[in-house]
C-alpha cells in the first residue's frame, strides 16, 4: 500500500504519485522511481581528504528498502548515478553490498546509467543506457526535443522560496508538458535551483515549467517559467 504522504498528479496522460522522500511511485506500472543515489559519496570525498560520515549509502539503502516495502513496488527504475564514481561499488562495505544485491532481486531492477556511472556490471538487476516504459523515455540526463513524455534526473532540483525574512529549500521534481525531473534520492546529494537556466534549457521545449513540492495532502505546483504569448 501507498503511504499516505504520497500525493496524486498528472503528467503524460497518467497518475503519479510524489512524496517527501525524493521517490515517484508510477501506479499504472507497479513501479518506484528514483534518481541520483550516489552511493559511496562520502568514501569518494575521503580519498581527497574530506573526511565525512562513512554512512550515507547505508541511509540511502535503509530508505530504499522502507520504500521499497511500503509502496509494494514490482518494479524498480534508478534514473542514472547510481554510485558517485566508478569506483564506489568495490568501497561499498560488504554488509551494504549484500543488502543491496538482496533488494535489487526482490524485484525486478533496471539500472539507467548516468554520467556517474560504468556501464555494465551491475551486482543484480539489469543496467541499460535508457528505456521506453509505457510509452515514457526513462534516462538519466534530459534531452531537449524528446517525442516522448520523458523522465530524468541529473539535475538534483531544490525549490527555493523567500519566506519571512529567510531562504527555505526543498528538493522538488520539475515539470513541463513532456517532460519531468526528479529530485535527487540519494543521502549526500545536494541540489541545483529548480529555476536555473540550465535546467530550464533542459525542459525545452515547453509552454510552462512547474517545480513540484510534495506536501502531507497534495502536490503544490510552483511557476518556475512561462513561455512569451506568441
Amino acid at each position: 500500500m501507498v503511504p499516505l504522504s504520497f500525493a496524486p498528479f498528472p503528467f503524460a496522460g497518467q497518475e503519479w504519485l510524489l512524496g517527501p522522500a525524493r521517490a515517484l511511485v508510477w501506479p499504472a506500472e507497479q513501479a518506484l522511481l528514483v534518481a541520483d543515489l550516489h552511493l559511496e559519496k562520502a568514501s569518494w570525498f575521503a580519498r581527497t581528504g574530506q573526511m565525512l560520515p562513512p554512512y550515507d549509502s547505508r541511509e540511502t539503502l535503509d530508505r530504499l528498502t522502507a520504500l521499497v516495502r511500503h509502496t509494494g513496488a514490482r518494479r524498480v527504475f534508478c534514473l542514472g548515478d547510481n554510485f558517485h564514481d566508478a569506483h564506489g561499488p568495490a568501497r561499498l562495505d560488504a554488509g551494504a553490498a549484500d543488502r543491496l544485491t538482496a533488494l535489487a532481486r526482490l524485484v525486478d531492477w533496471v539500472w539507467i546509467t548516468g554520467n556517474h556511472d560504468e556501464k555494465d556490471g551491475a551486482a543484480a538487476g539489469t543496467m541499460l543506457p535508457e528505456l521506453t516504459v509505457g510509452g515514457v523515455m526513462l534516462r538519466h540526463e534530459a534531452r531537449p526535443g524528446e517525442p516522448l513524455p520523458e523522465l530524468s534526473g541529473h539535475f538534483h532540483p531544490r525549490l527555493r522560496v523567500a519566506a519571512r525574512g529567510r531562504t527555505v529549500s526543498r528538493p522538488c521534481a520539475v515539470m513541463s508538458e513532456r517532460k519531468l525531473i526528479l529530485p535527487a534520492f540519494g543521502a549526500l546529494t545536494g541540489g541545483l535551483d529548480a529555476a536555473h537556466p540550465a535546467l530550464l534549457k533542459a525542459m525545452q521545449p515547453a509552454r510552462s515549467i512547474t517545480a513540484l513540492v510534495p506536501t502531507a495532502a497534495r502536490v503544490a505546483h510552483f511557476p518556475l517559467w512561462q513561455a512569451a504569448a506568441a
